[in-house]
Order: structure tokens, then sequence, then C-alpha cells
């Protein structure tokens, strides 16, 4: 029933994150160029890897991530524009609307036996780590938050995190763990 579900919020959305979805790709054309995606293997349910898209929101080479993002980066990341392509992967069946985020494949080993436990369901687009602090909490809490998610799936929990989702786009808070990264690489092994 939630696979039905997402296709047909996605599909009934589709009116609002479309035009949104070409404001962004206007924007990166304009203050950033070309390549307009941004795109990285992450893992997906069962630790499935696939090739996410997302807007790029940082220019490329050397520096910090607030040094090479600029101002219409900050804009499209702090309004969450940037994610509006994950849509696609949502009707693909690799992602789901509310689950784990979907993380870098090369974070797979060194997930302790817990922390692999988000790998049960479909990565989301949000998630309740996003709701509860998104980039300004740590990767333990993130992890924390995922798994008691992955414990309490439910349709009522799910528009509880899309109802907060859309708060949290409201009022943002919680895009960047510092003034200098979105977030730092999760290295703990397991």
């Amino acid at each position: 029933m939630k696979r039905f579900f997402e296709i047909l919020f996605t599909l009934a959305a589709a009116p609002l994150w479309l035009p949104l979805l070409a404001f962004g790709v206007l924007a990166v054309l304009v203050f950033l160029g070309r390549p307009v995606f941004f795109t990285d293997m992450r893992s997906g349910r069962g630790g499935v890897p696939f090739r996410m898209f997302k807007l790029r929101t940082m220019r490329p080479g050397e520096g910090s991530d607030a040094e090479r993002t600029p101002r219409a980066g900050r804009i499209l990341r702090k309004l969450s524009i940037d994610e509006l392509p994950q849509f696609w992967h949502v009707l693909k069946g690799e992602m789901a609307i509310v689950g784990p985020r979907p993380l870098p494949v090369r974070y797979l080993p060194r997930y302790s036996a817990s922390q692999r436990r988000r790998l049960e369901v479909r990565p989301g687009i949000t998630g309740l780590a996003q709701v509860m602090g998104r980039n300004a909490i740590s990767w333990e809490e993130k992890f924390s938050y995922e798994v008691q998610y992955v414990d309490n799936l439910s349709l009522a929990l799910d528009l509880k995190i899309v109802f907060l989702t859309f708060l949290r786009l409201v009022r943002p808070k919680g895009v960047n763990a510092s003034a200098e990264e979105t977030m730092p690489e999760f290295t703990q092994n397991a």
C-alpha cells in the first residue's frame, strides 16, 4: 500500500514540484552553469546501489563546502529544491517519499549491525532524522532516528514526517552541520 500511495502522491503533487524543479534547473544554469545535476552512487534497500540525482548546488574544485556554495546554491539547499529530482527515483521504485536518507555506497562497510538496519527499507526523500535535526545532529543521532523509523514503520508515522517536513520547508533549520560543511564524512567503522 505504501508504494501505491507514494506513486499517487508524487503524481498528484507534480504540479507543485515540477515548476519548482524547472526553477531550480534554471537557477543552476544561470548561477553555476553545467552540469545541472549532481549524481552519486547511493545505497538503496538491502544495500543495492543506484545512481541518485540532485540539483548541483556547489562549484567543483578545492575548498570548504561553504566556499564552493554560491548564494543560489545555499537557497536551493535551504528550500530543499535540490532534492526534487528524487521524485523520479520514487516513481522508479528506488526510493520512498519517507525513509532513511540514501547515503553513499562507500559507507556500507562502516555501518555497525544496528546502523545497517536502515537498509531494511527503501531510502527516502525525507525521513525522521531530517525532521529531527537534518545535518545539525550527529551521525549517531541520525542512525538512531533511522532505526527508530524502521522499528515503527506505519502510514501514520509517514504522514507525521511529511507534515513535519512541510513545516521545516517553511522554517528551514539544520541544513548544514556547521558554517563550513553540509555534513562531515561518516567514518565510524563497524
